[in-house]
């Protein structure tokens, strides 16, 4: 998934690169007459046939090692934006042994930065590739978990695509279920074995109680179908809505169940989506 962002950012780069040059060279073009061209940066990108994303000799070998430093160079103008995740995404795959170790956690800043990934997800939506930008905005995500805007804009790119009704995050990932969780009674009800299995709990049904009940970390959960009572390492919980058997799936108050399981839980209410994450 990273070197499919990494080439879709490296088209957005270029085209952004190509247009501020453009820009530039019309501002720029009289008062630079007979100058020469100091700190030009030459960025040139391609996207090879295999789908790696990499740049032409120019920008490396042109001029000698001038690629290396003219990308050094061009960071320090564009680490929030963009063009800085993927600029050290390039030092850190091609100049990786020319680098020192504060150099080096300085670039991987950079390019797991989700700000930077949620902008290169605008530009391919704004180029009318929302399915990419969905793509792009996964990785944002899971580079910061905890980041609430990061789930309402994929949310809304997911409106775009026509997925509606409500969304389920654990840990920045989305877990596969039969059923889609639902509201009911003003609580969202998911899948207890999706939602329990994706918090790494161990999950057992009892046919004749009728109950489900998960195990993590010393935590045991019990729930019981079509019953509000619960216990929770055998002290009894009153639930503001029963969990049920739908469509052959056991779904559960996702609230509860994640809150007795010590994970923090946050609702979204314009794209509807429940994010579960570990602290």
């Amino acid at each position: 998934m990273k070197k499919r962002w990494m080439v879709l950012a490296s088209c957005v780069l270029a085209t952004s690169l190509m247009a501020g040059s453009a820009l530039a060279k019309s501002e720029t073009s009289h008062s630079n007459e007979g100058k020469s061209d100091v700190g030009k940066v030459n960025v040139d990108l391609k996207v090879k046939a295999d789908g790696d994303a990499t740049v032409t000799s120019n920008t490396y070998d042109n001029q000698g090692h001038n690629g290396y430093k003219g990308l050094l160079n061009a960071i320090n103008n564009v680490a929030d934006k963009p063009a800085g995740a993927v600029i050290a995404d390039l030092l850190l795959t091609k100049y990786e042994t020319q680098l020192s170790a504060e150099k080096k956690a300085e670039l991987e800043a950079i390019k797991e930065k989700d700000a930077a990934l949620s902008v290169v997800a605008d530009l391919l939506d704004q180029n009318g590739s929302v399915t990419d930008a969905v793509y792009v905005q996964k990785e944002a995500i899971l580079a910061n978990i905890k980041n609430i805007d990061s789930y309402k804009k994929l949310g809304k790119f997911y409106d775009k695509l026509g997925k509606k009704g409500v969304k389920l995050y654990v840990n920045g990932e989305e877990p596969v279920f039969e059923v889609a969780p639902f509201i009911r009674e003003g609580n969202t009800l998911v899948p207890f074995r999706a939602i329990s299995e994706a918090l790494k709990a161990t999950v057992t049904w009892n046919a004749e109680e009728r109950s489900v009940t998960v195990t993590r970390d010393g935590i045991t959960v019990k729930l019981f179908i079509d019953s509000k009572t619960a216990t929770v390492n055998g002290n009894e919980e009153t639930l503001e809505v029963a969990a049920a058997i739908e469509d052959g799936s056991t779904v559960v108050p996702v609230r509860f169940v994640s809150e007795a399981l010590k994970a923090a839980v946050k609702w979204e209410a314009e794209t509807q989506s429940v994010v579960i994450y570990e602290e």
